[in-house]
């Protein structure tokens, strides 16, 4: 999968990339991450990719102009499956989204700055407008960090357990259920005796209930009862 990010603030965006299971996807040659200066686009000689709106008001609006020459410069070389807008009043993300972005082969995430973009980019260049929640941030290269990394855990091959990502939380709609690890006893808190008993089948049955409570308990808006 190949995913261009095009930002006005490209350091933000070095070391997210560069770690863990996003590094151990790109060095597997499962993910290709292009963080795109917005600024290389702009048309005078100041680099300005910003102005003040139409109509007065606090805040500059991105101009529309480096977007569209940055998105047709990409779209010249390759063809794009979805080109998704970070805004706070997209979209809310979520695990179905995710599943669904992870199948697709080329993505262009444009990041937010100031009070937005001019809106003929969101009405004739964008597909697709993402939130990570109902707050506001700076900009939006923190939400792509975090969609592309939600994205990229999901590529084949890079969790070394491919099973591992079919069990996190919200697959299915439900919570991850309680897990354990060693030492089997620390002071008087003991791990649940189905864990250590070797059947998998009533693990397994053990699982779903705790997933099914667990979500009942703190996200009861996930299930359909």
């Amino acid at each position: 999968m190949r995913i261009d990010i095009i930002t006005v603030l490209p350091e933000l965006l070095e070391s997210p990339f560069n770690h863990s299971i996003l590094k151990r996807a790109k060095e597997k040659n499962l993910l290709e991450v292009n963080v795109i200066n917005l600024r290389d686009f702009a048309t005078n000689k100041h680099k300005q990719v910003d102005d003040y709106q139409y109509g007065g008001g606090a805040g500059m609006v991105m101009m529309i102009e480096p977007i569209a020459n940055c998105i047709e410069s990409l779209k010249s070389k390759q063809d794009y499956d979805e080109v998704i807008y970070m805004t706070p009043d997209g979209e809310l993300l979520d695990q179905p989204i995710t599943n669904k972005l992870s199948l697709l082969k080329n993505i262009i995430i444009i990041c937010g700055h100031y009070k937005g973009v001019d809106e003929r980019i969101r009405n004739h260049f964008i597909t697709k407008e993402i939130s990570i929640g109902n707050y506001v941030l700076s900009g939006g290269e923190l939400p792509a960090a975090v969609l592309v990394d939600a994205i990229g855990r999901l590529l084949p091959g890079v969790l070394n357990d491919e099973s591992s990502a079919l069990f996190d939380s919200f697959q299915d709609n439900l919570l991850a259920p309680p897990v354990y690890t060693r030492p089997e006893k620390f002071r008087d808190l003991t791990v649940p005796e189905i864990l250590l008993s070797g059947d998998n089948k009533k693990i397994d049955e053990w699982r779903l209930n705790q997933s099914v409570q667990r979500t009942r308990e703190r996200r009861p808006d996930l299930l359909n009862e």
